[in-house]
């Protein structure tokens, strides 16, 4: 049997008297596409700052590739292999969308070898990524020259410059049209087919049930559904809670 990638054992977290979030267990497989829906408010964001270090939990425990990861700081479980997009990309707005992806490949790929990448790595390697993501063309121009989807892309790029094992998809689709949904989604698919494990963090629930292999489901900070999306969604506290239905 093959031992998860990620292993989370009664994750808690609570912000004075509020419970954000409740023993959750989790285990996710490498190679897997998960996807991780709730209402608004249900801990989805609380849950993926617990895992990449950007918060700190209350109790339970988390391993990647079997490793505690307490007390291990949002850089250096990235530079272990975990990365992340954000719901509201964060780019670099002084440099260009290549130069973007120059800072993991310097400071999180270079740091994991111990040496600097060399110079012609770097420059084949961000014209990879850029070509992956659709962004070729842009690569001197900086952030603000870009329209939304193409923001989402640059975000997603700057993960993968990371060479990250898991990546976190916060919301990568917000706001887009149907066929730039469409593009995100097969994007996420070329980058899990590649070998990487992706949780998916989505309220549109057609790219959700399109991505994912399977569906967790997260209500007031608890874990209510967990398996095949299809099963998933005729849940009955999943229809009542999430659906409306």
């Amino acid at each position: 049997m093959t031992a998860p990638l990620l292993q989370v054992e009664d994750l808690s977290k609570r912000f004075g008297g509020f419970t954000a979030l409740d023993a959750i267990n989790l285990e996710v497989a490498p190679g897997a596409r998960l996807g991780l829906i709730g209402p608004n408010g249900s801990g989805k964001s609380t849950l993926v700052n617990c895992l990449c270090g950007t918060l700190r939990k209350d109790s339970g425990s988390v391993r990647f590739e079997g490793a505690l990861m307490d007390g291990l700081s949002a850089h250096q479980r990235t530079r272990l292999g975990m990365a992340r997009s954000f719901q509201l990309p964060r780019p670099f707005a002084s440099l260009t969308v290549a130069e973007n992806l120059r800072i993991p490949l310097l400071y999180t790929v270079g740091f994991r070898r111990g040496h600097h990448v060399p110079r012609a790595e770097i420059a084949a390697r961000e014209a990879e990524l850029l070509g992956l993501v659709g962004l070729a063309d842009k690569a001197g121009r900086l952030p603000r020259d870009l329209s939304q989807v193409e923001m989402r892309k640059l975000e997603l790029a700057r993960a993968m410059a990371a060479e990250p094992k898991l990546l976190f998809a916060d919301e990568a689709m917000a706001g887009l049209s149907h066929g730039e949904v469409d593009d995100i989604i097969t994007l996420l698919r070329r980058l899990n087919e590649s070998g990487i494990t992706v949780i998916l963090i989505e309220h549109i629930m057609r790219a959700v049930m399109s991505f994912s292999d399977r569906l967790v489901v997260l209500v007031a900070g608890r874990k209510i559904a967990d398996g095949p999306p299809d099963e998933v969604v005729r849940n009955p506290e999943v229809e009542r809670a999430y659906l409306g239905e």
